[in-house]
């Protein structure tokens, strides 16, 4: 690390010789020169709300900070939410089971560990699962802010690695008109057709928002695996909201609904031809390698198959913000309801193998205190009251539970010349319980069940009660120092806290969508990290330049790893599925993100953007490495080198009917990840790939000059790559040591084009 700083420090003394440059001597004339810099300082000056204890420009943070926004969301075309935002901010992964289902990663760090949020409010469902995504509409979003570490104290456990804060997009018009905007989504690789209608109203004060949004496609195809059966989809989305906004603050409501069926791949094949089979008997009486071929009909068809899982989310929250004197209170209350159903019986498909209801409470309160000498300061207390309870299935991974978050935090920030400071400390405390849950064989369905005292005679006790309160401090300080008007250094150091989350510590059964069995351990502390941050921003006239470099230890970091006997055989719990049993170790991460984004002023219409992440995870486990050598020596998920450079022409002018038209063509290099957890064969190499991927699109004018249509055109994967990422669960789906093509496990997308049409109303 030392060298990347050093390397830093000498990016700084460059970029600082061309900002002292008068701006005149690097212009082709004025009138260049003003419109140049207009755009530079709007890019400086560019407002955030996430992370920080008000809306604050992002030269005045000194977090990690960046912003995914609508208008890339739609040029890059993308079959969910975290895939748009990984598009834009270079650091953000995700964990993959199919094309929707998309698990975020922030700098190697997922799961709980990422705070996902709904218009500030922290999204609730099961995050734990690897098998489905984010119960957020993607035509609802109108930018993500994305938080990279642990520095955002106003949001407490589960933000260790940052924070994805995504802002519902409410259409712009003029009092008393209603506006609005319908959308025409098409993919060819799954024949995903989607499509979303929203509208706004403003009449005085108030403010009425309405949207639904479809989605449906059937399984997806590479040129290795053909149609990968099990990866269909379908989706449905609806949100409203109204809000008033007067001199005295404001009152805002909003509800959503979501509603997801998803089909469950297992990667069963024939072991000659390699073709897909499916699953006809239950699990005692299946025999994998002599299942049913499935048929072409099947794979194509828009159908979900009986074997799939049901996700629905439903959200009710409010904000509300109240002037009081110079001083000023916000509240926030939201429930939430999440409703998971895996349904893996084939003999009896409506029997669920998982139905877990969680409910969610969510509060906030925060007081920001009038500006005194220049001290702008804000505290506040949050949290959320959770119960999870099983309802009627047949596999119970974790224990019906109750879970009370409270934190309160004090956040302090100040400018003193060019140099913005901020910083504040929280502390959390969590109390988390569960009674005995007994589970018993139902000798009339040949299923377990769950039982209750006093009828638990011949019945396992998978879950004994357990108690326990966890409790941790962070804080955060940094500061950004604005050296010029184009040119920003920050700095951040912070520490993080993150109690273990209910498959860590009580996980013990099946999650039938995994495919894994979970083995947890009640005696685990929380995780604390010390993350320091250093990060370069710079805006030279044709270039636009970012280098941020992070440096990350953990303590108590939690990972999975597969389970295995003394003999060195996998432990199999149950047939056809693995166990993994949760590990605790130290840990460190570190890396950097780079940006460079060129726009030549002498030719304005073309713009050069190049982006690089690279990082490492180390396992800090001595006994683990004394045992097993350089197999320990990494992290689990932990993504190699990525590079994405693209070559975008744009023109502002009007030709005919057509304006802002573009054309870009864009290469995604993603290097061999050789860096990996090895033991056991938790995970293997992975081969490099190079993806390159093509768009257009153009807005249609009517006569009155007035927006008809926005269309987009994009091409993904053009070549049609046969590639696997280190990050696709599917690349593990493998039931053979060997295949008649040599290849192993499921691969990701093959070529795929879309076409999207966006009609304001």
């Amino acid at each position: 690390m030392k060298t990347v700083y050093t390397g830093l420090l000498l990016l700084l003394s460059v970029a600082y010789g061309f900002a002292q440059q008068p701006i005149i001597e690097r212009t082709a004339g004025r009138k260049l020169q003003a419109d140049t810099l207009q755009k530079e300082v709007s890019q400086l000056n560019e407002v955030i709300v996430t992370g920080v204890s008000g809306a604050t420009a992002i030269r005045k943070s000194p977090v990690p900070v960046a912003v995914a926004t609508k208008k890339e969301m739609d040029i890059s075309v993308n079959n969910n939410i975290i895939d748009a935002i990984i598009k834009q901010v270079p650091g953000v992964s995700a964990v993959t089971t199919g094309p929707n289902i998309s698990k975020p990663f922030i700098r190697g760090l997922g799961y709980n560990r990422v705070l996902t949020m709904y218009d500030g409010i922290r999204q609730e469902g099961q995050q734990w699962g690897d098998e489905h995504g984010i119960e957020i509409d993607q035509y609802g979003i109108e930018r993500a802010e994305v938080v990279k570490g642990p520095a955002s104290l106003t949001y407490g456990s589960d933000a260790l690695a940052g924070v994805i804060n995504m802002i519902p997009y409410v259409p712009k018009g003029d009092d008393g008109q209603f506006k609005g905007d319908a959308v025409i989504d098409y993919h060819t690789n799954n024949g995903m057709i989607g499509s979303s209608v929203g509208l706004a109203y403003k009449k005085n004060d108030w403010v009425y928002v309405f949207r639904v949004t479809g989605k449906a496609a059937h399984d997806y195809h590479n040129a290795t695996d053909g149609y990968v059966y099990g990866t269909a989809f379908r989706e449905y989305n609806l949100s409203g909201r109204v809000g008033v906004d007067r001199r005295w603050g404001y009152s805002h409501w909003a509800a959503t609904v979501y509603d997801n069926q998803q089909e469950i791949p297992d990667g069963s094949r024939d072991s000659l031809t390699r073709q897909f089979t499916r699953q006809v008997y239950e699990i005692p009486f299946d025999d994998i390698k002599n299942r049913p071929v499935v048929t072409e009909a099947a794979l194509k068809t828009y159908t979900i198959s009986p074997l799939h899982q049901r996700i629905q989310h439903y959200r009710l929250y409010t904000h509300n913000n109240l002037h009081l004197g110079k001083g000023e209170l916000d509240a926030t209350l939201g429930f939430q309801q999440s409703i998971r159903r895996e349904y893996d019986h084939p003999t009896v498909p409506e029997q669920a193998g998982l139905f877990v209801v969680l409910n969610t409470l969510n509060y906030g309160f925060t007081y920001h205190f009038p500006k005194w000498m220049g001290i702008e300061a804000t505290t506040g207390i949050n949290g959320m009251y959770q119960a999870n309870a099983s309802k009627d299935a047949t596999d119970f991974p974790i224990p019906d539970y109750h879970l009370f978050d409270a934190g309160v935090y004090l956040f302090v920030k100040r400018s003193v010349g060019k140099v913005a400071i901020s910083g504040g400390i929280r502390y959390d405390n969590r109390h988390i319980h569960w009674n005995d849950l007994y589970v018993r064989n139902n000798p009339a369905t040949g299923f377990d069940q769950q039982v209750h005292l006093p009828d638990t005679i011949h019945a396992r006790l998978p879950f004994p009660a357990f108690t326990h309160v966890y409790s941790g401090i962070s804080g955060s300080i940094g500061a950004a120092w604005n050296i010029s008007e184009k040119l920003l250094l920050k700095a951040n150091i912070a520490r993080g806290y993150r109690a273990p989350n209910i498959t860590e510590i009580g996980s013990n059964g099946l999650d039938p969508g995994a495919h894994i069995v979970y083995l947890g351990n009640r005696s685990f502390q929380p995780e604390f990290s010390l993350q320091e941050d250093i990060g370069l921003q710079a805006w030279l006239g044709e270039a636009d330049l970012m280098v941020e470099l992070f440096h990350n230890t953990i303590d108590n970091y939690i990972y999975q790893a597969k389970l295995y006997d003394a003999s060195g055989q996998p432990v199999v719990i149950v047939p056809g599925n693995t166990t993994y049993q949760y590990q605790q170790a130290k840990a460190e991460l570190y890396g950097a993100e780079i940006s460079c984004h060129l726009h030549p002023r002498a030719v304005s219409w073309l713009a050069f953007n190049n982006s690089l992440a690279i990082m490492e995870g180390l396992n800090r486990n001595e006994e683990l490495l004394q045992k097993y050598g350089d197999a320990a020596k990494y992290l689990p998920f932990i993504p190699p080198l990525h590079t994405r450079s693209e070559i975008r022409t744009s023109f502002r002018g009007q030709r005919g009917f057509f304006s802002q038209w573009y054309i870009r063509a864009e290469m995604e290099y993603y290097a061999a990840c050789n860096h990996f957890y090895g033991v056991d064969h938790t995970e293997t190499a992975t081969p490099g790939y190079v993806l390159f991927n093509v768009g257009c699109g153009t807005t249609i004018l009517n006569k009155k000059k007035k927006e008809v249509i926005r269309l987009f055109l994009q091409a993904d994967n053009l070549f049609d790559a046969v590639y696997q990422s280190n990050l696709n669960r599917l690349k593990y789906f493998e039931y053979y040591i060997a295949s008649p093509n040599g290849r192993s496990g499921i691969y990701n997308m093959g070529r795929n084009v879309s076409m999207k049409m966006i009609v304001p109303l």
